[in-house]
């Protein structure tokens, strides 16, 4: 692809600083459903798009694809950690495109350089823009992706917290609905934390939980179990009534190795040792 030359651009530059505010004008004349967005995304995500739009455009003119790489993972970033919407995003640098061109063709018609190729600057500014969405959206859904994955884990963690009360024992207290998804999570958090702490008693609280179905009740007996297959005690304190009564409704008995205490201070006095 044939380069325009380093006179150009630097003339061009000089032309846009020139008329920089007639160029924010007419962009946000293009950007119809942005130009009532611009304050709202300053405030969520501190992005002035005005600002970020001229230093996009200085980075186009000037051919430089290393800043303008960076700059859109950066911008990728900054959008995705803020939750911004890309449609926003998407019609903002479309209306940058076309007001590049806008501002091409009058620098061609007020300079009157015969020898300017229009047409070979309009093909390096629409490359650029795109290699510049390019990048912005590679950023941002790869950045998204990993928040996306570090909530959950965080979720996974809140909904499962196994707090060590000393080299030996630790409590897993449990609050709120315990449905298909959480148990599937605290099995796989019990046992792998049970191995690598080497826990020998985990007293489980279940003071918090209300309700609980007759599946959820046998994995978590399944659970019970494989802690005590990796040499790990398990004592229920909490019980309510509840989720007793579902208990024998359902004519599910503990196994011996079960060890039941009405409330998590009896526990902690029987069971941890300074």
């Amino acid at each position: 692809m044939q380069s325009i030359t380093y006179e150009d651009s630097f003339q061009f530059i000089e032309f846009f600083e020139a008329n920089i505010q007639v160029f924010t004008d007419t962009l946000l004349k293009e950007a119809v459903n942005v130009k009532d967005k611009i304050y709202e995304i300053l405030r969520v995500g501190n992005i002035d798009l005005v600002t970020n739009a001229q230093t996009l455009v200085v980075y186009i003119i000037e051919e430089n694809d290393q800043d303008l790489h960076a700059f859109a993972e950066q911008e990728g970033i900054a959008w995705a950690t803020h939750s911004l919407a890309i449609s926003f995003k998407l019609e903002w640098v479309q209306a940058i495109r076309r007001t590049l061109w806008m501002f091409f063709q009058k620098y061609t018609e007020e300079s009157n350089d015969k020898d300017f190729n229009f047409f070979e600057m309009e093909k390096q500014i629409n490359n650029r823009v795109d290699y510049f969405l390019n990048s912005f959206f590679i950023s941002y859904t790869k950045y998204k992706d990993s928040l996306i994955k570090a909530q959950r884990e965080l979720v996974e963690n809140l909904s499962v917290p196994i707090i060590p009360i000393n080299h030996s024992v630790s409590i897993l207290p449990l609050i709120g609905a315990i449905d298909a998804q959480r148990t599937e999570i605290l099995e796989d958090k019990v046992l792998s934390v049970i191995s690598e702490m080497r826990i020998q008693t985990l007293i489980m609280d279940l003071s918090g939980v209300a309700e609980i179905r007759r599946e959820e009740v046998y994995r978590l007996i399944q659970i019970i179990d494989g802690a005590s297959l990796m040499g790990c005690n398990t004592v229920i304190t909490g019980l309510r009534k509840e989720v007793v009564r579902k208990v024998t409704e359902l004519g599910i008995k503990l196994g011996e190795e079960i060890k039941t205490l009405g409330t998590l201070q009896q526990a902690l006095g029987k069971y941890f040792i300074a």
